[in-house]
């Protein structure tokens, strides 16, 4: 394995401290920053996405950030497929790939070299499923979700018709759950993961603290510029969490206020899945706890582990 491309990967919850993590490590260890985030790929969506900054960015290089129109659907293969071949340039520039993300199913994917279940050839099945959807039974597609592919319904993003609808497909179509069709392939590189972790309490308060710095620095108005700009409430991006809630607003179907507790219901929702994506008794990760001065910590375990295997860095 000692000759295999080597890689860093930064896992954890929303609002653990991924974003800034990462940029410090890349400036300690010449490298560069890969976004595994199903959100930060859209252009037009970065108040709600707690989108790394224009300094930020330019603090280091960032790929995989405003890459697709809100309209643009983006698979787990399709990531894989970025990121395959960003890892190879990204090596070939003498510099360590950083992968960093939330999206914990994008981020498994590529780590653990997922192929995909095997697409049913009946597309009568995803024509009903989509139809129950546009009927208003989307609610009874996750409770069926539940009751076959538990695993699944775990882990994937309720919130998304398509992939309650594709997990359900799979099922109809072959009888087993996509959750045990999915198979693996070795990895063209050798990762090092480290996981952020902070207690519950802790976590949430930062998430709120960032939920109303998302609400004074203008969500509302650029969630109102994309619809203003033809993004539909029904699009891949606009599922997103913040996003739906505010086009809610806008359409006179809540208070701001009862929006914005939904974000938060919403978020703390979403930092029980991830907790299914990345466990605490993980060993294949080296889990920190942010605090002060933290990231250096990170960076000395980080050239070590790289040291074991490659030599100087």
């Amino acid at each position: 394995m000692t000759d295999l491309p080597r890689i860093a990967a930064i896992v954890g919850a929303t609002g653990a401290g991924k974003s800034d993590l990462a940029i410090h490590v890349a400036e300690s260890l010449q490298g560069e920053v890969v976004s595994i985030d199903s959100r930060l790929i859209y252009r037009g969506m970065d108040i709600g996405t707690a989108k790394p900054t224009v300094a930020d960015r330019a603090r280091v290089p960032h790929h995989l950030i405003d890459v697709a129109e809100p309209d643009e659907t983006w698979s787990v293969a399709r990531f894989q497929y970025a990121v395959s071949a960003l890892i190879p340039e990204i090596v070939a520039r003498h510099r360590l790939p950083i992968l960093v993300g939330g999206t914990g199913q994008y981020m498994r994917a590529i780590l653990q070299g997922w192929t995909p279940a095997p697409r049913p050839a009946d597309r009568r099945i995803r024509a009903r499923l989509e139809a129950e959807v546009v009927e208003g039974r989307g609610e009874e597609l996750i409770e069926r979700l539940r009751r076959v592919d538990p695993s699944s319904a775990d882990t994937i993003d309720l919130r998304n018709p398509r992939r309650v609808i594709r997990a359900l497909e799979i099922y109809e179509a072959t009888g087993a759950p996509a959750s045990q069709q999915r198979g693996r392939r070795p990895t063209p590189f050798r990762a090092i993961c480290v996981g952020l972790s902070l207690p519950r309490p802790e976590l949430y308060a930062r998430i709120d603290a960032r939920i109303d710095r998302m609400i004074e620095s203008g969500l509302v108005d650029e969630v109102r510029g994309l619809l203003a700009q033809g993004s539909l409430r029904s699009s891949p991006a606009m599922s997103a969490i913040g996003y739906r809630e505010i086009a809610s607003h806008l359409a006179g179907e809540t208070t701001l206020e009862e929006a914005v507790r939904r974000i938060r219901q919403a978020t703390r929702r979403f930092v029980r899945r991830q907790a299914n994506w990345f466990r605490a008794s993980d060993p294949s990760i080296r889990w920190f706890t942010p605090s002060e001065g933290y990231e250096a910590d990170v960076g000395d375990w980080l050239r070590s582990e790289l040291r074991k295997t490659h030599g100087d860095i």
